[in-house]
């Protein structure tokens, strides 16, 4: 049972307007609900933008992304709509658009974990990933039913996983960014470099495009902590995203 007294407040909204499964979640229409037209259109600089003149607004979002990207776009410039001053625009990069930007303490992280959300609420995602093995490719699974972007998918996985779960993505240049579960070792932190026996960095270096199988490999051809962690071992997982990094889902296999 859902006790809508413990929703979020994206949540609470999605709920209020009777959204109980996956395929319930019509943000152009909550949209509309709430004053804003949306238009898909070529944006230069930016992957969304919102203009209004507090009374009503119009979002645009990006119509070269994904529709995974388009849809955490639109519930990004959504937030900002309900949630912050009325009477502003908001012009937001790309870099300023995703879930895993979603903890600082700012205007566009609080849009970022408002829009995480409304994609993927916790009451519908919760009971959907019971049971299931922390992989991308229930990540995938969860991107197909919810519409939503591998990134957000694997993300929220991580994120409300029981088990010692850690999503990252890699690039050339190294990490950039990682987000972990909360049973996850508060001292234990993946490494800047990818190791080269690696399926994530033949996905970064040597442009390989298919999702490698899960397999389990030694934690310490990822991670970086306290000694013990070289014995421990990971059951890993990567994929090719979009701008050709390499997003990883690990799981710490329990000795």
């Amino acid at each position: 049972m859902v006790d809508p007294n413990l929703l979020s407040s994206a949540e609470r909204l999605l709920w209020d307007h009777g959204f109980r499964k996956a395929e319930h979640i019509d943000l152009e229409g909550l949209a509309s609900a709430k004053g804003a037209r949306v238009v898909f259109r070529h944006l230069d600089g930016c992957a969304a933008r919102l203009v209004t003149d507090g009374a009503t607004a119009i979002i645009s979002v990006e119509a070269r992304d994904t529709e995974g990207r388009q849809r955490f776009s639109l519930g990004h410039e959504l937030a900002h709509w309900i949630n912050d001053v009325r009477t502003a625009a908001f012009k937001c990069a790309s870099t300023d658009i995703g879930p895993q930007n979603a903890e600082a303490a700012d205007t566009e992280a609080a849009a970022n974990l408002y829009a995480s959300q409304l994609l993927l609420p916790d009451y519908m995602v919760d009971p959907w990933m019971r049971g299931k093995k922390m992989t991308l490719n229930v990540a995938k699974d969860l991107h197909d039913e919810f519409r939503s972007s591998m990134t957000a998918s694997a993300i929220k996985l991580a994120k409300r996983s029981e088990t010692s779960t850690c999503v990252m993505c890699h690039d050339m240049r190294g990490r950039r960014w990682f987000v972990r579960s909360k049973r996850w070792p508060h001292d234990v932190y993946p490494k800047k470099e990818l190791h080269h026996e690696s399926a994530a960095f033949d996905i970064v270096f040597k442009a390989t495009t298919r999702m490698s199988t899960p397999r389990k490999e030694p934690a310490g051809h990822w991670l970086t902590g306290p000694p013990d962690i070289f014995r421990s071992s990971a059951e890993v997982q990567s994929m090719k995203l979009p701008d050709g990094s390499a997003l990883t889902m690990l799981m710490l296999i329990p000795r």
